[in-house]
């Protein structure tokens, strides 16, 4: 009797832990995070009489969560990828979004081009040159609006990363108390509901940042980063660090519990796609931009010098630049050296940022080596005057420099907010060629004086004038304004240079030729310069000169929307990828509510009939009392 009883109730109290687990089931199919749990059950060990052997009934050995670690850690991977790709496209979309709403620098220029071809039109015009200054300040507006906007967008992104390594860390600290509680539940039977928390905050974790996860012997599990530190071993966690750059304080670097910076090294989840996003899209475009305004600014300004303007003056800039940033390193020895740094040659300007280190007497440079931020070496030349030379750039040292100093150089970050109008007299505008040429009255060669350009309008002799006079065999002498003389044999198609002008014959002089170089004294209707000013947009500055302002803007506006296409197609296809991941994973550990309807009625039908069991035994019980009492 006390077999069936037991037998009975060991039933019954099965069928009750099964009835509340299907019952936690379902109260949580919809919860998120939440792992289907079942009831594993085994035969109690019966006691044998020597001929047969009857069983004790059923032991309830555990409630287990249906768990895939493979699937589980596909969903961490695919959510972390998805959260990368979601931040990226967010950016690129407001980057933009900046572009069209800005105004339109494609517009402007043509604007300002459009300006000095009305001031060739008409180069005597007032009304005419001030609308040519107007179109450069609406330029230079664009360009500022455009460059704020994009520093605002760099300052908001390394907040972000500041943001969401606090939000790491937070997420990693809460795993390791979980780690502890599981650890200390063990003992007692599966922490189901604890260790459902636990992944449901790796994979909010995961979102934040690429990582990998392991689970240990003892049921913990240890947490890294992209990079390869540890965020979670057992019951410890290790913090992650935000903080300034070396050279940059505006810009966010991340740092290991170690205190190594690890920004280059992550990837993943959003801090991976922040951080990515600002070295290879977002400063990428600061730069373009920059080196935009400082071509339009030096092909403008140079165009300028090489004509005269209504005050017979040789041109004044019209637009004025910054210099490239120089960010000396935080770490670099007191007393070094100060550096400084210019453009000497646009043509050769890249959008690349450097850095220069000094390494020490009798190595590199004059001691000095260049690379890109990227880690590509760049080479430098030495200078007579002492000075360094790359890439279109020009540093000056001064002072002692010591083994080991570092400094950043940003030749362009900021040139697009610096850009301004530096000429405010529309009569400033060199309209007017600065040199013409003329040929002696008594020339009886065939040679004639063709347009005089300025190769170099720096030069102080430029406005000198100067004489040329042929001898025989092609020889000449040139008689500048202060009476120097200089030799010199003519070939044909080759221009005659001097004082930073060139003289471009046709025809054959004769021996006692001369021709006459002199300052344009025709300025108020000479157009000559405007003219050049106005196919400046079409003239190639950048890339050694290859491209034009108009086409290197066209080149960023292309780099950026296709940023933006490309961020935009990764979402549509990790946005798949994930949900494809959490319904194969569901579909394993997820709770399928007609499944557990029907787990309901088999389990409801197990008690209820252990319960009859129960008063099965009951009655046979007490029908043998009876029967002992009534005998």
């Amino acid at each position: 009797m006390s077999s069936i009883l037991n037998i009975g109730i060991s039933g019954l109290n099965a069928a009750q832990v099964a009835l509340s687990t299907v019952s936690n089931n379902i109260a949580n199919a919809s919860t998120s995070g939440y792992s289907e749990e079942s009831v594993l059950q085994s035969e109690t060990i019966g006691q044998s009489n020597g001929q047969y052997t009857i069983g004790s009934g059923v032991n309830v050995t555990a409630v287990q969560r249906a768990y895939s670690q493979y699937l589980t850690q596909a969903v961490w991977s695919s959510n972390s990828n998805l959260q990368g790709a979601t931040t990226t496209n967010t950016l690129t979309t407001s980057l933009n979004g900046f572009l069209a709403s800005s105004g339109n620098l494609q517009t402007s220029l043509d604007n300002l081009y459009s300006g000095f071809s009305s001031v060739a039109n008409s180069p005597s015009s007032s009304s005419v040159r001030q609308a040519a200054l107007g179109s450069a300040s609406s330029l230079t507006n664009v360009f500022n609006t455009l460059g704020q906007q994009l520093g605002k967008q760099s300052a908001q992104v390394n907040q972000q990363i500041g943001g969401t390594v606090t939000s790491i860390n937070t997420l990693a600290t809460q795993i390791a108390k979980l780690n502890n509680q599981i650890l200390q539940a063990g003992s007692t039977g599966n922490p189901n509901a604890l260790l459902d928390q636990r992944d449901t905050l790796v994979q909010q974790l995961s979102g934040l940042t690429g990582i990998s996860a392991s689970t240990n012997n003892d049921g913990s599990i240890s947490v890294y980063t992209s990079a390869g530190g540890t965020l979670v071993s057992g019951a410890q966690s290790y913090a992650l660090a935000s903080g300034a750059n070396q050279y940059d304080p505006g810009s966010t670097d991340v740092y290991d519990s170690a205190g190594n910076d690890i920004t280059s090294q992550l990837s993943g989840g959003t801090l991976g796609a922040l951080v990515n996003y600002r070295d290879t899209v977002l400063q990428p475009a600061q730069n373009a931009l920059g080196q935009s305004a400082i071509a339009l600014a030096s092909s403008v300004n140079g165009q300028q010098a090489a004509g005269l303007d209504l005050n017979g003056q040789q041109g004044k800039p019209i637009f004025s630049v910054g210099s490239p940033a120089v960010l000396p390193s935080s770490k670099n020895s007191a007393g070094g050296a100060t550096v400084t740094a210019s453009v000497s040659d646009v043509s050769q300007l890249t959008t690349s940022d450097y850095l220069l280190r000094y390494t020490g007497a009798g190595t590199g440079t004059n001691g000095w080596t260049l690379s890109t931020t990227s880690g590509q070496n760049v080479a430098l030349t030495a200078n007579g005057n002492g000075t360094l030379s790359a890439d279109g750039l020009t540093f000056g040292v001064s002072g002692t420099a010591q083994t080991g100093d570092s400094y950043e150089i940003e030749p362009t970050r900021s040139a697009s907010t610096s850009l301004s109008v530096a000429m405010t007299d529309p009569n400033g505008i060199a309209a007017a060629a600065a040199l013409t040429a003329s040929a002696g009255t008594g020339n009886i060669g065939t040679g004639k004086a063709g347009p005089v350009s300025v190769s170099n309008s720096a030069n102080s002799n430029l406005l000198a004038g100067a004489t040329v006079t042929f001898g025989a065999g092609g020889n000449y002498s040139i008689t500048d304004g202060a009476g120097n003389t200089t030799t010199g044999t003519y070939t044909s198609g080759q221009p005659i240079t001097a004082d930073g002008w060139s003289l471009s014959l046709t025809g054959v002089p004769a021996s006692g030729d001369t021709f006459k170089v002199a300052a344009n004294t025709n300025g108020l209707n000479d157009n000559s310069n405007a003219l050049s000013l106005a196919a400046l947009s079409e003239a190639g500055v950048t890339n050694g000169g290859k491209t034009s302002v108009i086409a290197n803007y066209a080149n960023l506006t292309a780099q950026i929307g296709s940023a933006g296409s490309l961020a935009n197609a990764d979402l549509t296809t990790q946005t798949n990828i994930y949900n494809q991941a959490m319904s194969t994973q569901q579909s394993y550990a997820g709770v399928n509510l007609n499944q557990e309807a029907a787990n309901m009625v088999q389990f409801q039908q197990a008690y209820q009939a252990s319960a009859q069991v129960i008063s099965t035994a009951e009655q046979i019980f007490t029908s043998l009392i009876t029967a002992l009492q009534n005998g």
